[in-house]
């Protein structure tokens, strides 16, 4: 079984559209950050390769795209996603659950109603996404590794991303690729099925969503139980990543995706543990035999590279084998970013 330490975290490049392409088929229904043609995965590729090699002072439409690469292998088992600044263009619509008090003295009632309001409130915030580990090599801590590199490229850059940082949980949908919220929701007001849905999310402006969704409040009492029982729930292989970005401190909010009500979840980009506990330091190779688990990320731009590995802290250094210098491409005496497993 592989282990972290088989594996390293990069900027994805040209030559894995490939590889991408096989995660892509593998993800699944609902899965709408993946669910895109040759042609817009191949334009992803570009636009991160364009946003990891540009002069940024503020977060704004740069996309950047994380591979997690099996270092015997060469292959890219795994794909994460960071964007600078979301709902600008296009909107990043979500519904927010509100509960909304109902009284009268006449009638000598009085409870609480939820609603569904069509929302635009997280605009210019960064947002985490894409997490998508092929099976086969989520075992051993390989897809922590993913979802904590993310942070570790923000920790590395901070002026490139928001204050704010959220993250869109893939919502409950069946083996078919029916999502029970759209179908008793959404499918009446756009007519369309779920991964038609889906697919113009992902490759369009979302305008349609403007044109289409209710502008009124949308009573929670009136959808069937179906419906109801998956709002603000997240599909069985999401659990992981729940957990992990909630270990993180990330927390939920009411605020759901408007197609399969999947919860949305948000942090304070310098409270987010990994980029407040990790700290600039100089690398050094050493003895690590009895040091505990470490993340260590080098190079910028499209050279970032993350790694988890045994590290020991001394003074402003970390001590690293020479095996994970090589994964990193780094010597003695280069600078890198840290965090340890014990630091919080």
């Amino acid at each position: 079984m592989s282990a972290a330490a088989d594996y390293r975290v990069r900027a994805m490049r040209d030559g894995d559209l490939g590889d991408f392409r096989a995660l892509r088929d593998l993800a699944g229904a609902g899965f709408t950050s993946l669910a895109l043609d040759d042609d817009t995965l191949a334009r992803r590729l570009a636009v991160s390769a364009e946003s990891f090699a540009a002069d940024v002072r503020a977060p704004g439409r740069e996309r950047y795209l994380l591979a997690l690469e099996h270092i015997e292998s060469g292959r890219v088992v795994g794909v994460a996603g960071v964007k600078a600044c979301v709902g600008d263009t296009p909107p990043f619509f979500n519904f927010r659950v509100l509960q909304i008090a109902q009284a009268s003295a006449a009638a000598q009632r009085r409870f609480d109603l939820e609603v569904l309001i069509l929302v635009n409130e997280f605009t210019r915030c960064s947002e985490v996404g894409s997490l998508f580990v092929r099976k086969e090599h989520r075992a051993g801590g390989a897809g922590r590794l993913l979802a904590q590199a993310r942070y570790m490229l923000i920790a590395s850059a901070r002026e490139r991303f928001a204050d704010t940082v959220v993250a869109e949980l893939r919502g409950v949908v069946d083996a078919d690729g029916r999502s029970p919220f759209w179908e008793h929701l959404g499918r009446h007001f756009f007519r369309m099925s779920f991964q038609e849905a889906d697919r113009l999310s992902a490759s369009t402006d979302n305008q349609f969503i403007l044109d289409l969704m209710p502008k009124y409040p949308i009573y929670v009492d009136l959808l069937p139980d179906a419906a109801r029982a998956v709002i603000g729930r997240c599909h069985a292989e999401g659990e992981p990543a729940l957990r992990m970005l909630q270990a993180e401190g990330f927390r939920h909010d009411r605020v759901v995706d408007i197609f399969d009500a999947g919860p949305l979840v948000s942090c304070a980009r310098d409270t987010i543990r990994t980029v407040r506990d990790s700290r600039a330091c100089r690398l050094r190779i050493g003895d690590v035999s009895a040091a505990p688990r470490a993340l260590i990320a080098a190079g910028a731009g499209a050279e970032f590279v993350c790694v988890s590995a045994a590290s020991a802290a001394h003074e402003d250094e970390a001590i690293v084998s020479a095996a994970t210098a090589r994964a990193l491409g780094v010597g003695d005496g280069a600078q890198i970013l840290a965090w340890t497993a014990d630091a919080a």
